[in-house]
């Protein structure tokens, strides 16, 4: 099939405009069944294209900066697929979590614009179905453009569409938070927009030195020894600097816990497991694989960067009762675990540090969905007022065990698969130098993972176990929407414990490669 990738990255934002007008003709139902048929369609393309090896596809752009393309290889192949994966599975789930917000906010609307005018609102004249599906329709678009910006970046082959992909992420996912968000929302869609934003523009002032320094932008024309080595490191910091925003890592965090606490649920299960990850893919591209030798002297100072967000993000998860905030927290701390293994300077780190996106991605969106279903149902995110929810809701409590374990890296679950290459690559690199400093960070590395058992096991503690408070007596069950995307998800970890080799067999040799191993 020709334009596979090019179908993959565009369809979702060229039907966008279908999923908004059926929804609001129509209803969110239909729109839903749209964009999961879309990216379902989308994801079976990228997954085929995986299985077939390395594709390439180029097409004409402009002289002023290169040739338009996308590369699906063994770096690109594992984030992209779960990208697609995440964003089919939670479609589905986005359609009972977010008819419940717009009843919400219908209800808040309501009562805000009739208070003491004396006057009929807009919001009043319409009927309640119309306003669901006027909101669904919106929804649903922007949430295929957003899909379609994330895939877009980790495909691209020139800096300049990196950056525009990488740029049009934060366009739906800014009016995503902005609209239907929890608590002060408009101001912390105002956050994530200049946050995210001000860490782009640092990255394309490194894209820039680049660019103009060997007169191309296109990935094929990058060599190292064709650019002075001051340029090289003054791009990887500014590259470094605008991806550890994106990345969450400890000194450039402070949006993500008050984004992914707000964030309408299915959208922080796609921003904490799949976006801010993408910061990572930009490390493996742009530094590690374009400049080696800048990249091993910048090695070590990633590699405690990373140890440090670790147990920054792993203390403070252990300190919320927000159960959102918790989960966001955790993400910051899982992101310090993929540079930690970026900076191992090891063929087995690096492979494992891309393992843990992997399995973060479905620890991550297993936890989150948890969360949805327990606002949906208990109406709390508020983890001292639950308890004793296992009982209730056996399938979720379940799911939620397997997506704690993922995170923690216990097997079977495929986050062992991830951990143990990461920490076996940061100690053979510590013996292989004779480092102190890298013996110490792998020692602390492992103090790490304590924290993020401690609180993994005692959130699921509070939250599904010991009694259950009278206000939870009548909790059910959610519906089947919720459930079974978490199912799947859960299964598909316990896939990639026992075989891990779905997406190893691709990473290894990629990094080896990388490392000239």
């Amino acid at each position: 099939m020709e334009y596979v990738l090019l179908q993959a990255v565009f369809l979702p934002l060229l039907l966008s405009p279908a999923a908004y007008v059926i929804g609001r003709k129509a209803g969110p139902t239909p729109a839903m069944w749209l964009t999961f048929a879309i990216l379902l369609y989308a994801t079976i393309l990228v997954i085929n294209a995986a299985v077939s090896g390395t594709v390439e596809e180029h097409y004409p752009w402009t002289t002023q900066f290169g040739e338009f393309g996308f590369l699906l290889d063994g770096l690109a192949s594992p984030f992209a697929i779960m990208i697609y994966v995440l964003s089919t599975i939670l479609a589905i789930y986005s359609k009972p979590y977010m008819i419940h917000k717009f009843h919400e906010q219908f209800e808040e609307e309501k009562n805000l614009n009739t208070s003491g005018s004396g006057q009929t609102s807009v919001v009043e004249s319409s009927s309640l179905t119309n306003y669901v599906n006027a909101k669904s329709g919106l929804y649903f678009a922007l949430y295929l453009v957003f899909a379609m910006g994330m895939l877009g970046t980790v495909l691209s082959t020139n800096l300049i569409e990196f950056y525009i992909f990488f740029e049009v992420m934060l366009i739906p996912g800014f009016f995503l938070v902005a609209m239907w968000g929890d608590g002060p929302r408009r101001k912390i869609g105002l956050m994530f927009l200049f946050w995210t934003h001000a860490g782009a523009v640092v990255l394309l002032l490194g894209f820039l030195m680049i660019g103009l320094t060997l007169g191309s932008f296109d990935f094929a024309d990058i060599r190292e020894s064709e650019i002075p080595p001051d340029i090289a490191m003054y791009s990887a910091v500014a590259i470094a600097i605008g991806l550890g925003v994106k990345l969450a890592v400890f000194m450039f965090h402070v949006w993500l816990p008050y984004v992914h606490g707000s964030a309408p649920t299915p959208i922080s299960a796609l921003l904490s497991p799949a976006m801010i990850g993408i910061g990572a893919y930009g490390v493996f591209r742009l530094i590690v694989e374009f400049l080696p030798l800048t990249y091993a002297e910048l090695s070590i100072w990633l590699h405690v960067w990373g140890l440090v967000t670790m147990i920054y993000g792993g203390a403070m998860a252990l300190m919320q009762d927000d159960l959102k905030r918790l989960l966001a927290y955790s993400s910051i701390s899982q992101m310090g675990y993929l540079l930690f293994g970026i900076g191992s300077m090891s063929v087995l780190g690096l492979a494992g540090a891309e393992m843990m996106y992997v399995t973060h991605a479905i620890g991550k969106g297993i936890l989150f969905m948890m969360a949805g279903i327990i606002i949906v149902k208990v109406g709390t995110r508020s983890i001292s007022k639950l308890g004793g929810l296992a009982g209730k809701m056996p399938i979720t409590a379940v799911c939620a065990v397997i997506g704690a374990l993922t995170i923690m890296g216990v097997p079977p679950t495929g986050g062992f698969m991830g951990e143990w290459p990461l920490f076996f690559g940061a100690l053979e690199t510590a013996i292989a130098e004779g480092s102190a400093v890298r013996a110490v960070t792998f020692g602390l590395g492992l103090v790490a993972t304590a924290l993020t058992m401690s609180y993994m096991l005692w959130m699921l503690k509070r939250v599904f176990f010991g009694k259950t408070p009278e206000h939870l007596e009548n909790v059910k069950e959610g519906s089947w929407y919720m459930t079974a995307p978490m199912m799947v998800l859960a299964g598909f970890s316990i896939v990639v414990g026992i075989y891990p080799d779905v997406f190893l067999k691709t990473i290894v040799p990629y990094m080896s490669g990388v490392l000239g191993v």
